[in-house]
Order: C-alpha cells, then sequence, then structure tokens
C-alpha cells in the first residue's frame, strides 16, 4: 500500500479548505437571495391556525406540504387532506407548486378533512365481488326471496343459465383485471364514496338478479334468434374490453396523465383505437346492451343506460386530456362512439 507524501497531503489539505470556504460563501449568498415562502394552514369554519411552516421552498408541491401537515397531525395523512386558498373554494392539486400559486410569500390555505381513505384496488374489489355473490343468491333461490316452493330450484330456461354465466364471468374478468393487470395512482377514495358506490352496484346486481331468476320470468319475444345474437355480441365485447386493457396496461403514465399514445395492434379487437380515444368504455357499454337484448330485462337496460352516461363522461374527460398532452393526436378519434362522440 503505498503512503502520501507531505507534498501530497499539503496538496488535498489546501483542497479540502478551499472548497469549504467556496461552500460557505454559497450559502451566504443562498441566504441574501433566497427567498422562503411561510405557509398558514386555518381551519374554513373558526379559522383558527391549524399549521404554521416557516422556510418553506418555494419549489415545493402542494403534496410536499401535506406531508409536513402530516408530520403535525400523525392522524391526517395526505391522502385524507385538502388544502384550498379559499374556505369555499377548490382543493388545490398534489401537483401544484407554491410560487406558481396566486399568494405572496405569506400563503394561506384552509384546510379540509377528506375523511378515511381507501385505495382504488380495494374500491374495484368491492363494487366486483358484491354483484358477484349476489346475483348467485337469486340464482340459487336461497329462502326468503321467492316464495317458499321456489327454494332452492333453479330455472329451467336456458337463458336464465346463460345470464348467470355471462354475469359472472363479466365481474370474474374484472376481478382478474385489478388484481394482474390495472395499474391504479396512489390516488384514494373516501369510505363514504366507496359506500354509495357498493349501494348502487350491488343494488343494480339485486334488481337484474331478481327479475332475471323470477319463476315467472319469460324468455325474449324473438326466441333464440335474440338470445345467441345477443350473446355473441357480449362475448366480442367482453374480449374487447380485455384486450384493450392489456394495450393500456403497457402504457406509460405520469401520474393520471399518459405519456405516449394508445395504438392498435395487429389484434383486430384493438383496431376501435382508430376511432375512439376509449374503446375499454365502448365495448363495456356494448356487453351491457347485449346482456339487455339477450335478458330483454327493464333493469339490465336501465343500469345499461346510467353506465352509457358515465362512461361518456369519463371517456370525454380522458379524451380532452389526450388532445392537450399531444399535439399530434389523431384527428379522426372521437371520445366513445366512432365518429360521433
Amino acid at each position: 500500500m503505498e503512503c502520501l507524501n507531505l507534498k501530497d497531503l499539503f496538496t488535498v489539505a489546501h483542497f479540502i479548505k478551499a472548497r469549504c470556504e467556496h461552500g460557505l460563501k454559497a450559502g451566504e449568498n443562498k441566504d441574501k437571495n433566497y427567498v422562503f415562502f411561510e405557509v398558514e394552514i386555518l381551519d374554513p369554519k373558526s379559522k383558527a391556525q391549524l399549521c404554521y411552516l416557516d422556510k418553506v421552498e418555494p419549489s415545493a408541491t402542494i403534496a410536499e406540504i401535506k406531508g409536513l401537515f402530516h408530520k403535525t397531525y400523525p392522524k391526517l395523512y395526505p391522502s385524507r387532506q385538502a388544502l384550498k386558498l379559499h374556505p369555499e373554494g377548490k382543493a388545490l392539486s398534489d401537483e401544484d407548486v407554491l410560487e406558481d400559486l396566486p399568494v405572496g410569500t405569506t400563503a394561506t390555505m384552509f384546510f379540509q378533512d377528506l375523511g378515511p381513505q381507501i385505495g382504488w384496488t380495494m374500491v374495484f374489489l368491492a363494487e366486483c365481488l358484491g354483484p358477484l355473490f349476489v346475483y348467485l343468491l337469486f340464482y340459487f333461490r336461497l329462502p326468503y326471496i321467492y316464495r317458499h316452493e321456489y327454494d332452492y330450484i333453479r330455472s329451467p330456461l336456458k337463458v336464465v343459465r346463460l345470464a348467470c354465466w355471462c354475469h359472472c364471468l363479466h365481474y370474474i374478468k374484472k376481478l382478474v383485471e385489478t388484481i394482474f393487470i390495472h395499474r391504479f395512482s396512489d390516488g384514494t377514495v373516501p369510505l363514504r364514496t366507496i359506500m354509495l358506490l357498493c349501494l348502487y352496484y350491488w343494488g343494480f346486481a339485486s334488481w337484474q338478479a331478481y327479475y332475471i331468476n323470477h319463476p315467472l320470468y319469460t324468455p325474449a319475444t324473438y326466441g333464440r334468434l335474440q338470445i345467441y345474437s345477443a350473446l355473441a355480441l357480449f362475448l366480442l365485447c367482453e374480449f374487447g374490453n380485455l384486450s384493450v386493457h392489456l394495450i393500456l396496461n403497457r402504457i406509460s403514465c405520469n401520474g393520471s396523465k399518459p405519456t405516449e399514445i394508445p395504438y392498435p395492434t395487429n389484434n383486430p379487437f384493438t383496431w376501435l383505437f382508430f376511432f375512439v380515444s376509449c374503446p375499454n368504455y365502448t365495448y363495456e357499454v356494448g356487453s351491457w346492451i347485449s346482456f339487455a337484448v339477450m335478458t330483454q330485462c327493464v333493469p339490465v337496460g336501465v343500469f345499461a343506460f346510467l353506465s352509457f352516461i358515465q362512461m361518456t363522461i369519463w371517456a370525454r374527460a380522458k379524451h380532452k386530456t389526450y388532445v392537450k398532452e399531444f399535439k399530434d393526436y389523431p384527428e379522426l378519434r372521437t371520445a366513445i362512439i366512432p365518429l360521433f362522440f
């Protein structure tokens, strides 16, 4: 092992001393020219001060400010917080930067407790497991659903069995996609919201199952032609929906924003990407419409109609994001219905 001579040691010591003096000067210059922010977080009702943050970096995001607030109130984790510039105003986005906000060096924000939060994975699992379980209760005609003589007696109609298989296939597919395919952001949903979502999906599943599996249920007006044509369309839409989700799984994203444009592949079920931005919603609506035609059941038709409205809202929002993020986005594409909207 070689040893440093006195000359080398002197050179190293001189270098270290110079670096330290340079660092001190840089720090002094920063203190003179660098402007820190002060953030005051208030209760929106009483206007009482909940937290005061001193020397906050101008480049700090709202997410980072939530993290600092979380240190003062450990039970209020960031996803449970909403920070606003006005008590009745819109909540600030986590990506918003402090120095870009319409505030001075002393920023006043108002805190809102969003309540207990649940991740999107749990939301989807709850939405899918409930309808799957509820429908089977009616299909096997458990007691206290229909009259006593029908307990545990399944319907002899083939369309009722097909409807059960299709309903189970749809929700089992969604469960598999939730676990293995879908990629969720770090966003959460308030506990009260998931309760409302479960009430909606579980309630509609019960309403549909009650009539389809009812002892007095009658098959479709046009018989086998209507049933099997709708069944074929249902299966095509389900496979198409899965194919689109596999493509979306490979698309890189920055949070909730896509960083690349999804394009169709050699799979014909993905060619709908030539015409719409959200073919997964198009196929989803197609599945429920075909299920309504196959069963000729009013509750299924109502659910399909409401699903179409909601998915149209989601599709238009995503289409708007694509157009905003990518200047070369295909002009032929619409949101959910090809060449229409």
